[in-house]
């Protein structure tokens, strides 16, 4: 693991944010799409994280941007017992609805 400060990890972070550029995304872009948790097989992101992807997903799966917002916000997972760690969408769950909806 790499710290913060490390060359290597700022750049692999400067490159992600790059490739979301890229890819349209606008905006501040949420940390957790641009730093590697420790496995790299969180199948999580913040709310904030899939809202900032929405406009490229809708667009790929051809679903009106409202109508994805409401799947990701049933999908909204809140904090463990009320106090550990933060509200998220669980990608996997959220892609499963997609294809139930033909999208």
């Amino acid at each position: 693991n790499l710290g913060p400060t490390n060359p290597a990890s700022l750049a692999a972070v400067a490159d992600r944010v790059a490739s979301l550029r890229a890819a349209g995304i606008t905006g501040p872009v949420p940390s957790d799409l641009v730093l590697a948790s420790a496995s790299g097989l969180d199948p999580h992101v913040t709310p904030a994280g899939a809202r900032a992807q929405m406009a490229r997903v809708a667009k790929v799966r051809g679903i009106p941007e409202a109508e994805l917002e409401h799947l990701i916000a049933s999908r909204v997972e809140e904090r463990q017992f009320g106090v550990l760690g933060e509200p998220r969408v669980n990608v996997l769950l959220l892609n499963l609805a997609l294809d139930a909806t033909g999208h």
